[in-house]
């Protein structure tokens, strides 16, 4: 005869529940036990009885091992996961802020060219436009700054470069004249010494 289907539902007899209890835990670890050596898996329990008793299995290392390295695994999930939530937030803030101080310095433009006789600014919108402005010149000048000593720096590269070819063609130039280099030679030019009544020549 088979047996029949068991309602899941409180055992209301205490020695039915504890019987039942003692079982279904040694069929519970011993099932814990089977996965972990078939498939290589570290797994742990924890069961408290209804008498508060401590019952509780680690496959692999000790139980304290297995809960920290569970507490790491699921800290880093949920940090990834606030962080990833947090993303679309700040992309937001610096769209939203960027968009303000395009709109404000296209007000100041309008402002300032005479753009209109209703462009109207307010103190506060001028005094954070100045200090746009003040942000704005001082990465201007950084860059500007920055390029010019890459262009002294390209200047002073191409100078070495000069440098050095020309002493190579002042030392193949020496080298050429050191080959080829004749000395003086006094050459004997004939000359005539007058006499009266005759030319007498010597050489």
């Amino acid at each position: 005869m088979g047996r029949g289907k068991v309602q899941m539902k409180r055992i209301e007899n205490t020695v039915h529940r504890q019987v039942t209890f003692c079982k279904r835990r040694t069929g519970l670890l011993k099932k814990a036990k089977e996965l972990s050596v078939l498939c290589d898996a570290e797994v742990g329990i924890i069961v408290f009885s209804s008498h508060g008793k401590l019952y509780d299995l680690a496959t692999n290392g000790s139980m304290e091992g297995l809960i920290e390295r569970y507490m790491k695994s699921s800290g880093g999930a949920q940090n990834s996961s606030d962080e990833e939530a947090n993303k679309p937030r700040e992309s937001e803030e610096d769209i939203s802020m960027l968009k303000q101080e395009i709109q404000l310095l296209q007000k100041g433009l309008r402002y300032i060219f005479g753009g209109g006789a209703g462009n109207y600014m307010t103190i506060p919108e001028l005094e954070l436009l100045e200090k746009h402005l003040e942000i704005w010149i001082h990465h201007i000048r950084s860059t500007k700054m920055e390029m010019m000593f890459q262009e002294i720096e390209s200047l002073k590269n191409k100078e070495g470069i000069l440098k050095a070819a020309n002493e190579y063609l002042q030392g193949k130039v020496e080298e050429e004249f050191g080959i080829f280099e004749i000395p003086p030679v006094m050459a004997e030019i004939p000359y005539q010494l007058t006499v009266p009544g005759e030319i007498l020549e010597y050489s």
